[in-house]
């Protein structure tokens, strides 16, 4: 059984009996809507397991606060676009969905890399940051600007 404990009216986070928190939508989203809109409650010059980082030395805590419930998922139905500070569906999402986003689309290099259990046909297994990723996988998902200039550099780097 599932309680509510935080969330708006249009994503709601429910907390499982062993203490597991995940983010459900609570109404229909479009492909392309904007779900949230995110600030941050503070920032810092390196990652944590619950920042997100936002530039080369920008990691924040999340504002709202139950944004922080979004979780990981190899096949996300949603991105954190850091230029624009918003949460937008990747595809459309029903109501009782819960909210993912692929975590190496925001992070070079997590502060704890941790076994997934997302259970996608394209799951990763270990989820460690973007500076971890095979070509297939760059190649498959959406990233943030701060996240393709660190793979530009690392291409520039190869190749001299």
């Amino acid at each position: 059984m599932e309680n509510r404990v935080a969330g708006d009216d249009r994503l709601h986070v429910m907390r499982n009996a062993q203490g597991y928190h995940r983010a459900i939508a609570a109404v229909a989203v479009a492909e392309g809507e904007v779900l949230a809109p995110f600030g941050a409650r503070e920032t810092r010059d390196v990652p944590n397991y619950l920042t997100v980082q936002t530039g080369p030395d920008a990691h924040i805590l999340l504002a709202p606060e139950h944004l922080q419930y979004i979780n990981h998922s190899c096949d996300p139905n949603v991105f954190f676009d850091t230029a624009r500070m918003e949460i937008r569906a990747l595809h459309p999402i029903a109501p009782g969905d819960e909210i993912t986003f692929f975590y190496p689309s925001t992070e070079w290099s997590m502060d704890r890399a941790f076994a997934c259990s997302c259970a996608s046909r394209d799951c990763l297994g270990q989820v460690a940051g973007a500076d971890q990723l095979d070509a297939r996988s760059l190649a498959r998902h959406r990233f943030n600007g701060h996240i393709l200039d660190e793979l530009a550099e690392r291409i520039a780097t190869v190749a001299a």
